[in-house]
């Protein structure tokens, strides 16, 4: 009979992701027995579940490091703050989405549990060093995404969003897991951080296992963070699914990539002088396509998804201005950044997605004018979450950008902190249209969006992610001691 010791389990380590998980059943289960017409109670729960997933996450900022079910589960600060960054893009998205979903007429109770479970799927993802716990994790954020960008079922644009999204994430899933298996041939391990035992005393063979293993687990992972050239579903698949299905696609899904990001490039140190130079190009095309191609568009969600394209360049900056400088710069402007982009990015999305009534979606920029009249409080915030996306001064946004500017040039990276400043001026002009298109485009004799009452929960998500824009700017420096703690 086989005898195979029982791991160890550390409960308070993985209590928030079961928080998480429990609260998605309870949904569920709700949703199976509650009338199909009141998500009320649905909402409620979600919303619960999640504020007190944070606050166990919270709690744990002054454990020490430590590790359960056999070290493949692991609590740092990185960890802990990452998970609680996915749990308020989960909580923002989720405020404002039963007023859209009834105006879209998809009001189906089953989302809350979903979004739940792919927030599950994130949070695995960011408190491992375990490859195959890894995929897991990100294979249970995008399966519950894939169903997700599909919600609109009377929709053939959301249908295609949601096969398309699904086919490309299944094949950069591929070359995510067969990278894995590269390096586990290599390496003997499915910890990241035996990468970087196993690189100095590789042989050729060996070397050359890691270095195709790591390149096509980078493949997956910049399939999840829309990095060039890996990004081309992103304004499609933003465009198709609902929009605040969009929202936490576009914050979740790129905290969870660039966090499993983040984990591998620490376990392949070693093998910097390799993916330094290659990731330095990737950057530059990144924030530079993403912003390129948006000036072209006239479709609010498409504006978004190139936008978060070109954040995913910036934020990639800061990752790689840590790793070639790590005595120099720490983890506190990534994590800030994440922060103030998740808010100006939900927020965003948000307020896009007021143009939705009697089933049908506008999106495009003439089918927003005169919604400043509908609601001038939403689009004053939205104001703000332009503005912080630009990186204009008293925004949380200027003071990320400001700092990963400054951490790239402390790590010698002079040619990313040039491209970071021009790209953020190129920006200017297509967050300008979709302001116009709110404002300056209500042409009298057009037909202008129905004026009806926004919800409280669309009045919230937009007062709390604008307040917490400017509150983050004001207190700067009390942010980041609270997510990183004193250095």
């Amino acid at each position: 009979m086989f005898n195979f010791p029982a791991p160890t389990i550390d409960w308070v380590i993985i209590a928030p992701t079961m928080i998480v998980s429990i609260t998605g059943l309870l949904a569920l289960c709700l949703e199976m027995i509650w009338p199909k017409r009141d998500n009320t109670w649905i909402i409620g729960v979600s919303l619960v579940g999640l504020i007190m997933a944070a606050v166990s996450v919270v709690a744990q900022f002054s454990y020490p490091e430590a590790t359960t079910f056999s070290d493949t589960v692991i609590r740092d600060r990185f960890a802990l703050v990452m998970q609680l960054l996915l749990i308020v893009a989960a909580f923002c998205s989720l405020l404002f989405s039963e007023s859209y979903l009834r105006d879209k007429r998809i009001s189906y109770g089953e989302f809350y549990p979903i979004i739940l479970w792919s927030l599950v799927g994130g949070m695995v993802m960011v408190t491992t060093r375990n490859m195959l716990l890894m995929f897991l994790g990100i294979e249970i954020l995008s399966i519950a995404l894939y169903v997700l960008a599909g919600l609109s079922r009377s929709e053939s644009k959301s249908e295609e969003s949601a096969l398309k999204y699904f086919l490309l994430g299944s094949f950069a899933s591929g070359f995510l897991l067969y990278g894995v298996a590269l390096l586990y041939g290599a390496t003997g391990s499915l910890d990241i951080s035996a990468i970087a035992s196993a690189w100095p005393r590789a042989d050729l063979m060996h070397q050359t296992l890691l270095v195709f293993g790591f390149g096509m687990v980078f493949v997956g992972l910049g399939f999840k963070s829309a990095f060039v050239p890996f990004h081309q579903w992103t304004p499609d698949v933003y465009q198709g699914a609902p929009t605040n299905v969009s929202a936490f696609m576009a914050a979740g899904s790129k905290i969870g990539a660039l966090a499993a990001l983040w984990r591998f490039l620490e376990g392949a140190e070693g093998m910097k002088a390799i993916w330094m130079p290659a990731l330095t190009v990737v950057a530059i095309l990144t924030m530079t396509a993403g912003n390129l191609a948006a000036l072209v568009q006239k479709d609010a969600k498409r504006v978004l998804g190139y936008s978060s394209i070109s954040h995913a360049g910036y934020i990639l900056v800061g990752i790689l201005a840590h790793f070639a400088a790590p005595d120099k710069v720490g983890f506190g402007s990534l994590a800030y950044y994440l922060l103030s982009y998740t808010l100006m990015t939900v927020g965003a999305f948000a307020v896009v997605s007021l143009g939705a009534n009697k089933g049908k979606e506008g999106t495009k920029f003439e089918e927003l004018r005169g919604l400043w009249r509908r609601s001038p409080f939403a689009v004053a915030c939205l104001i703000v979450f332009v503005a912080s996306l630009i990186g204009i001064p008293l925004t949380s946004g200027f003071a990320g950008k400001f700092m990963i500017f400054g951490d790239a040039l402390k790590a010698n990276l002079t040619v990313l902190a040039i491209a970071l400043a021009i790209n953020s001026i190129l920006s200017v002009a297509y967050y300008l249209q979709m302001i116009k298109a709110m404002f300056v485009d209500d042409v009298e004799g057009d037909e202008v969006i129905e004026k009806r009452p926004v919800s409280l929960g669309m009045t919230t998500v937009c007062a709390l992610c604008a307040g917490g824009i400017v509150a983050a700017f004001i207190f700067t420096p009390v942010v980041i001691e609270f997510l990183v703690g004193k250095s």
